[in-house]
């Protein structure tokens, strides 16, 4: 097929949510991450063919929150500018559609990401208030309105939060912890063994964050107190193992094991990464970091959302001739502790593969010391709608520190999907 080229890529500071809305709209993480980066490429923002951006909960002022950044950042009236959403990986189904464009022959130079803003998910109002307020707005009478006054009731004001509805799954009606639950319990994952992998994520970012290693791809922010936000700031120097198991169970308080400490963080966050044809690099000097060499999709039941990424990179691995030892670099979305560590499991397993997976046997295991290596979204956040790019291009950053050639990233998806994507570096 006809080779598609990552050129560059920036990214956001991933910035914790704190219980209220964060300093900034999705549109200006998204128009602040690209600008900058469209800033230090030979082209004009003008000559982008599209602007691809993925987005899970788009304000409702920026629906086609694609169109509005791509207008934001300079791209003119005429570069086409369009949203996706396929739930935790709609990042990465940014790129792959930008992919489909550009091997159609539509598109030689793409501008793709993903954002999200879950600080600023809404609070709804309840069914029984919307009912309250509709028969009020439809009272013709002062006496009509009198006994609606009396009907009243003070828990119709009990908000709705939004980012709750959507984390639901509404098939089997889990909410994505829950979800990991199931996991925890089919492959016999302890809490010590969550706690443990959620403070290994946090040692290795803060690892990253001294030695400089995420400089590169992270674009600074300035909100409009004038606050600089330079890095990703859910990180914890004190989330060790001990401090972790104070922590109580949030989505099964009896007899669950998964804490806010070894689920991914509710955060704020845009990525993007430049796309280009082989025809695009000729026509503006541009120098390829890597190339894109395959995608897929995968699904499976709900209730086990978490091991999406075995199920999309299987078949990846099998259509390319590959074993997992082959891959020098992975990177897997932190949806929770217990998910990833299902995964490995998952792979480990001669039942699982031969049941699941249609193989003859255990696929094998992970060198740790290619996972993951600069943490996760357990240290550094999962803002729905940019995960699935922030993987991609971080991989790219580890390929070329390292040296390795080949990396795969993947990403579990609520509704039980999961995507895996595989690049090689390019000297």
């Amino acid at each position: 097929m006809k080779p598609i080229y990552v050129v560059d890529g920036a990214r956001t500071p991933f910035l914790k949510a704190r219980n209220r809305p964060g300093p900034f709209a999705a549109s200006d993480l998204a128009a602040d991450a690209g600008r900058a980066l469209l800033l230090r490429q030979p082209f004009l923002p003008t000559d982008l063919d599209e602007v691809i951006l993925g987005c899970a909960a788009p304000a409702p002022d920026e629906v086609n929150i694609g169109r509005v950044v791509a207008l934001r950042m300079g791209c003119g009236h005429k570069v086409p500018g369009w949203t996706v959403m396929r739930n935790c990986a709609s990042g990465m189904q940014a790129i792959d559609s930008a992919m489909d464009s550009m091997r159609s022959g539509r598109s030689k130079l793409v501008l793709a990401g993903g954002v999200d803003a879950l600080s600023r998910a809404p609070l709804l109002l309840s069914d029984a208030m919307v009912t309250w307020l509709s028969n009020w707005y439809a009272a013709k009478t002062l006496g009509r309105r009198a006994a609606l006054v009396a009907q009243f009731r003070l828990h119709y004001l009990a908000p709705v939060i939004g980012l709750m509805k959507g984390l639901t799954d509404p098939v089997v009606g889990l909410l994505m912890g829950q979800t990991a639950e199931n996991l925890a319990w089919r492959f016999g994952i302890t809490r010590a063994d969550m706690d443990a992998y959620s403070a290994r994520s946090h040692q290795r970012l803060l690892a990253a964050q001294r030695e400089g290693r995420l400089g590169d791809e992270i674009v600074a922010l300035y909100d409009r107190d004038g606050k600089v936000h330079s890095a990703d700031d859910g990180v914890r120097e004190d989330s060790t193992p001990e401090n972790l198991a104070r922590l109580k169970p949030f989505f099964d308080r009896k007899y669950g094991n998964v804490t806010a400490g070894n689920s991914s963080q509710v955060t704020d966050g845009a990525a993007w990464v430049v796309l280009a044809t082989e025809e695009a690099v000729q026509e503006h000097g541009l120098k390829p970091r890597a190339r894109i060499v395959d995608t897929q999709w995968a699904a499976l039941d709900p209730a086990q959302m978490g091991l999406g990424p075995v199920h999309a990179a299987t078949p990846l691995l099998a259509r390319n001739g590959l074993r997992l030892a082959d891959v020098d670099a992975w990177e897997i979305n932190e949806a929770f502790a217990a998910q990833v560590i299902a995964c490995l499991r998952a792979w480990e397993s001669d039942e699982f593969c031969r049941d699941e997976l249609g193989l003859p046997g255990a696929l094998g295991a992970i060198d740790a010391d290619r996972l993951n290596v600069d943490g996760g979204a357990i240290a550094l956040g999962h803002p729905v709608g940019a995960s699935g790019t922030r993987i991609v291009l971080h991989l790219l950053n580890v390929l070329e520190r390292s040296g390795g050639r080949r990396g795969i990233a993947a990403i579990c998806i609520g509704g039980g999907q999961g995507g895996a994507m595989l690049v090689d570096r390019i000297d």
